[in-house]
């Protein structure tokens, strides 16, 4: 029996989001028309976030050319780009009144650029529109065109996010279209730019520990400074299945290890996400 069809552990239960600064942004956001990733992926932090002015705006659509078994967005098909974008975001920042903005992507293979310039303006225009803007971004890998990285990087956002998601043994399973070496060269040249770069993983998809602390030390290697995990959520039965849940006490042990070992921050806990901010 699939362990999602049992009944999760109480330290998973989420509370329904309210607050009257949730509200406001819900509405806020569903006037603006942008897409995001707090409600796309049904993050269990959404009502945390949004209460503090924190969100994730995710650009260039809302379908995917990938096909990763554990996600929640969309994959094909995928439609036109909005060239005015990046504008129709800064507009919406302006009303939005937030603290800080986290800017993601679907993967987008089907474009010249993987929507490197997009990607760039809107970097651009969303620092411009409040100097205590916190922007940090979490793209995808553009196919290791490292060209189109560099449109990005030249940006200069606050934080470059970039996430491995979850071992490279379980890459063929999680994330058949991407590349586990692919996605460290694409951190180790943000850093070497010098930019601070950031990753995030999911517990509880069939890793071992063994495998998480090769991939600790593979993150390291590339000069990655912040380090996230969580505990992989099955969004639908045809979703890749939970393998099991993982305790919020493993979950602090690799905080602490993770810090031990190098990085300058780590996060971790059952619903940390990539996008989450530790009050």
């Amino acid at each position: 029996m699939s362990i999602e069809k049992q009944r999760k552990p109480d330290w998973l239960r989420v509370r329904v989001p309210q607050g009257d600064d949730y509200v406001r942004l819900k509405k806020l956001i569903r006037a603006t028309g942008l897409h995001t990733v707090c409600e796309e992926a049904l993050c269990p932090n959404l009502g945390e976030c949004w209460n503090a002015g924190r969100a994730t705006v995710m650009i260039l659509g809302d379908k995917c050319t990938r096909d990763c078994t554990f996600c929640n967005v969309g994959s094909y098909p995928t439609s036109g780009c909005d060239p005015h974008e990046p504008e129709r975001v800064a507009s919406a920042l302006k009303g939005l009144h937030l603290k800080q903005i986290v800017i993601t992507s679907v993967t987008r293979d089907d474009m010249p650029d993987h929507g490197a310039a997009i990607w760039a303006k809107t970097i651009e225009l969303a620092q411009g529109v409040n100097p205590e803007l916190l922007v940090e971004v979490l793209v995808p890998d553009f196919g290791g065109d490292w060209k189109c990285l560099r449109v990005v990087l030249d940006a200069r956002p606050y934080i470059l996010g970039h996430n491995l998601e979850t071992v490279s043994e379980l890459y063929p399973a999680l994330r058949p279209s991407s590349d586990y070496q692919r996605s460290l060269e694409l951190l180790k040249r943000a850093h070497d730019f010098g930019l601070t770069t950031k990753t995030a993983i999911m517990l509880g998809v069939g890793e071992s520990k063994e495998q998480i602390l090769r991939l600790m030390d593979d993150a390291l290697a590339q000069g990655c400074s912040i380090f996230y995990i969580g505990q992989y959520l099955q969004p639908t039965r045809e979703h890749y299945p939970v393998q099991r849940y993982v305790h919020p006490d493993e979950f602090c042990e690799y905080e602490q290890l993770a810090l031990k070992l190098g990085f300058k921050s780590a996060v971790a806990g059952p619903l940390v996400r990539s996008s989450y901010h530790r009050s």
